[in-house]
């Protein structure tokens, strides 16, 4: 820090937004433009910006957001409502969803709710009671009479005042079963995701559609439904070591996301097959680790990352322009990441 900083800065003083455009010998407004990184700044010679984005690293200006707020009414804050945050999903969720709002200045607070009704409905209140400009539900049911705005990922519930993102299970599970079939896979098991999940309904109809379209038998025999209310692994283990004592005659499965894949995987392992010389597993989200297990997991990629970033990009959005009309949808789409879990079918007792 230059001498002429120190006298500016002082030790124990703050700098202000005046002292800094007195600093550089620019109005307030124009160095409050660029240091709040407004997009009014475009209009901003670069080499100004440069200069004043110096001053402000030099002389360690620090924004008055408790100012700000009150100027404009605002606590530039969020509330997030999730099942959990648990590894996977919610975490490339997440990563989208705080990238966004740290490079526009906003905070957030997050409440897990863990399905729990009671949850469900106190913590939507309590984020309003602390004045949260919107809020952004993540595979979360919608609150009623919330008077904020809110986007949400995943609800597949059509909500006045509510803006929703959604992918494509329709060509996420034609993608997968197409795949299958090319394979010569004929015997296919499918899950069926818990009663509670947002998204069970969809990709089941999905499924079911798809099936019919592709002329792939769906045997309930050879289905599964998930119950616990987990995001570990052990959400397919269980089920599909149970399915192995029953059947075996099945080629592959598709499992309800890469979740309960990877205990699918083990289950098949721990029951003396292979995957997937004996029985190909494709799972669904393409979450981090679906890269890296043994054998590498298939999967249908959900943009999770994308998904997150949208969603706090259209509630900011909606948060500056109260006014302005919204889609009350918005649907994004999937990808197949063919990898090594899944093979041509071979026929075995």
């Amino acid at each position: 820090m230059s001498k002429e900083s120190e006298k500016i800065s002082g030790e124990g003083s703050r700098t202000t937004l005046s002292s800094l455009a007195k600093h550089v010998g620019l109005s307030r407004t124009t160095v409050s433009v660029v240091v709040s990184n407004s997009p009014a700044a475009a209009a901003i010679p670069k080499m100004t910006r440069d200069r004043i984005l110096q001053a402000a690293q030099d002389l360690q200006y620090r924004p008055n957001y408790l100012a700000r707020s009150l100027r404009q009414n605002r606590t530039m804050s969020i509330g997030v409502i999730v099942p959990e945050l648990s590894e996977g999903y919610f975490t490339l969720l997440m990563r989208g969803v705080e990238q966004h709002l740290m490079g526009a200045h906003y905070m957030y607070f997050t409440a897990s709710h863990y399905w729990q009704p009671e949850l469900l409905t106190k913590y939507p209140r309590l984020l309003l009671e602390r004045a949260v400009d919107g809020l952004l539900l993540l595979n979360t049911p919608v609150p009623e009479d919330i008077p904020l705005p809110i986007v949400s990922v995943s609800s597949h519930k059509t909500v006045k005042g509510v803006t929703n993102i959604i992918l494509d299970h329709k060509k996420g599970v034609f993608l997968a079963l197409k795949h299958l079939k090319q394979l010569k896979h004929k015997r296919i098991s499918f899950m069926r995701g818990q009663n509670f999940s947002l998204d069970t309904d969809e990709r089941w109809n999905a499924i079911l559609q798809a099936a019919r379209e592709l002329s792939i038998k769906v045997d309930p025999e050879l289905c599964i439904q998930l119950e616990n209310n987990t995001w570990s692994p052990e959400l397919g283990y269980e089920p599909v070591r149970a399915l192995l004592r029953r059947r075996s005659d099945f080629t592959a499965i598709f499992c309800f996301n890469d979740t309960s894949a990877f205990g699918a995987m083990r289950a098949i392992h721990d029951s003396g097959y292979r995957v997937p010389e004996d029985v190909s597993v494709i799972g669904f989200d393409d979450v981090i680790g679906a890269e890296f297990t043994m054998p590498s997991l298939t999967t249908v990629r959900q943009p999770l990352s994308e998904m997150g970033n949208l969603a706090a990009k259209l509630l900011l959005h909606r948060i500056d322009h109260p006014r302005a009309t919204y889609k009350a949808q918005v649907m994004v789409e999937p990808d197949l990441i063919i990898r090594e879990s899944t093979c041509k079918a071979k026929s075995r007792p």
